[in-house]
């Protein structure tokens, strides 16, 4: 391993360890900072729940620590504000995150509250109706925003109804006003468990101190009702160009938003698949759609494209904000722009300039706690390895542009795509 890697977060640093219940623990000892990072997820995302429950799991998330047996809403909150900490939880499709953070003195409350408000939630009356009331409002003003509907009008329909990417992870109106306290318990009851679920420990902490408070707190954790993995397959490719149009009142800018299936994160085309992407619509000011597009063409307020890459087929999207009388010049000049990146490989320069630029932010990426134990959970969860990060730059470099062409034209073919537009009336914008 060179001087490099071994800088790195590597198998030879990383300790990992697997408790009898199913929790797998990772710790990266930092010394050189006085806090403690964690980042950790368990599998009860939104994939878990049925189709008229839109929006449960994140609802959870967001309810574990409004109270528990053991403290109310006030105490939780106080108890972290006393030593400084935070905690937080957040809805995924496949997962649901919970990252803190706290001083090393303080990380075994930290652990204890986590503990308290993943194992011991109680859904209080008050704090539930209000989250409810909340996500309503959020979907109520969100529905009036172009650029969240194309989002939405092109995930349905790349996505069957019988398919859980179809569904957003924030549910809608009909299915969060739906949803009970019971529905929250009965989740939790059915999901919420230790078995595959990920912790990262990262910054000045003992591993064999933190063996010792995952015992005390997590280590006795069983849920014999946990269900089993939930996968998601990918659907059928769209077989020829779907339009989807969506009218809002009152606006003056159209949205467009336009989407393919992409790889998984564990895909092992997927690295080649980010650097077509990153030509496509993201390097330097949004790759080749933002020099077209945008600056050449004037085309666009903004335009660039996106790879997701999760646990399961994430959409490829490119996404651009324009003046309704330009939809149809910035979308036949997107997929221009597509129909170049799947036919002929791309340049000695633009290979080159993106090696550097992957390989180049990856430190970036480690300059802190958080970004280290965002960096290990994903190699945990993607099944990645712990050597990853120490043989990334070499993945990189050895990626070919016939490589890059081979990716974009697996996951990309601008004669079948979703293209959603979300804008004003024909007659409504004015003209």
């Amino acid at each position: 391993m060179s001087s490099y890697a071994a800088s790195i977060p590597n198998e030879g640093n990383i300790n990992r360890v697997e408790f009898d219940n199913g929790l797998v623990l990772l710790v990266y000892e930092n010394r050189a900072v006085q806090s403690v990072n964690i980042t950790a997820s368990l599998h009860a995302g939104s994939i878990y729940e049925p189709p008229e429950r839109s929006g449960l799991a994140s609802l959870l998330s967001s309810a574990l620590l409004t109270g528990t047996r053991q403290r109310d809403f006030d105490q939780i909150h106080a108890s972290l504000e006393s030593i400084g900490a935070e905690l937080s939880m957040r809805g995924h499709i496949h997962k649901l995150g919970l990252f803190g953070k706290a001083l090393a003195e303080d990380l075994r409350p930290l652990l204890e509250t986590a503990n308290e408000a993943l194992r011991y939630p109680t859904f209080p009356a008050e704090h539930f109706e209000r989250l409810r009331g909340e996500r309503l409002t959020w979907l109520q003003y969100s529905s009036f925003d172009t650029r969240y509907r194309a989002g939405k009008a092109m995930r349905q329909a790349l996505y069957p109804a019988s398919h859980p990417y179809h569904y957003g992870t924030y549910g809608d109106e009909t299915t969060i006003a739906a949803i009970t306290k019971a529905d929250l318990s009965d989740f939790h009851a059915s999901h919420v468990g230790p078995d595959g679920m990920i912790m990262v420990l990262v910054g000045n902490v003992d591993t064999e101190d933190a063996l010792r408070m995952i015992r005390e707190t997590l280590g006795d954790w069983r849920n014999p009702e946990q269900s089993e993995v939930a996968r998601a397959d990918f659907p059928d490719a769209p077989i020829a160009t779907e339009r989807q149009t969506v009218f809002v009142p009152g606006k003056t800018q159209c949205d467009i938003s336009m989407g393919a299936l992409g790889p998984a994160r564990a895909a092992m085309d997927y690295l080649a698949a980010q650097i077509a992407n990153s030509v496509l619509g993201e390097f330097g000011m949004m790759g080749r759609i933002g020099k077209s597009v945008r600056e050449e063409q004037g085309l666009a307020y903004y335009a660039y494209s996106h790879l997701g890459g999760g646990h399961g087929p994430d959409p490829w999207i490119v996404s651009a904000g324009v003046n309704p009388d330009n939809v149809e010049k910035a979308i036949d000049s997107i997929l221009s722009q597509i129909e170049q990146l799947v036919s002929e490989p791309v340049s000695d320069q633009d290979l080159a300039d993106n090696q550097s630029y992957f390989t180049g932010r990856l430190p970036l990426r480690l300059e802190s706690n958080e970004g280290i134990s965002s960096q290990i959970h994903a190699m945990e969860s993607y099944n990645l390895g712990l050597n990853y990060l120490a043989e990334y730059k070499d993945m990189i470099y050895q990626i070919s542009k016939d490589d890059v062409l081979k990716a974009a034209q697996r996951y990309l073919d601008p004669k079948n795509m979703v293209i959603a537009v979300a804008g004003p009336e024909p007659d409504s914008s004015g003209s």
